[in-house]
């Protein structure tokens, strides 16, 4: 066999190997219609953690209201109060809220999680996390809700 042949059976060769990479990728790919299905089912498994915690911590500092919160930003919870403040010459009305939210599924297959801590007007925080969505962990997530609702309750609790 001469070297053209033996080129031309390499390439052959290799054109093979690339298309069963190919076809091995596709396969591992998932369509929309199985992203959506799996977001969905990753979204319900934070939300009800989202909404435990927060339902929590409300029950923790009587004044909080809470609500779930399903709009164009996400899925999740929020817990929020006002307080007045009638102190001579430090009136004033001072706002609270803690809001957890899942993201929609956008354009890249990500799942998402979205913080936003104020208190008494200020922001003390806004968080954001996401994780690929074939690969997401939801128990790192689920401790990742338990630690930022938790930093909230020690930030408000002490007075921040």
């Amino acid at each position: 066999m001469d070297f053209n042949q033996r080129l031309q059976r390499a390439i052959q060769r290799g054109e093979r190997t690339r298309d069963l990479r190919g076809r091995a990728a596709a396969e591992r790919e998932m369509s929309a219609e199985e992203l959506r299905g799996l977001h969905s089912r990753c979204r319900l498994t934070l939300v009800e953690r989202i909404e435990d915690c927060l339902r929590k911590l409300s029950d923790q500092f009587p004044g909080f209201d809470y609500q779930s919160v399903m709009n164009e930003s996400g899925w999740g919870a929020r817990i929020s109060r006002d307080d007045l403040n009638v102190e001579r010459g430090k009136g004033g009305a001072f706002y609270s809220r803690l809001e957890l939210l899942v993201s929609p599924l956008g354009t890249a297959p990500i799942i998402e999680l979205v913080a936003k801590g104020t208190i008494r007007n200020k922001e003390v925080f806004h968080r954001r996390n996401y994780q690929q969505l074939t690969e997401a962990d939801m128990d790192s997530f689920q401790e990742l809700i338990d630690i930022w609702v938790l930093d909230y309750a020690e930030l408000y609790a002490s007075g921040n």
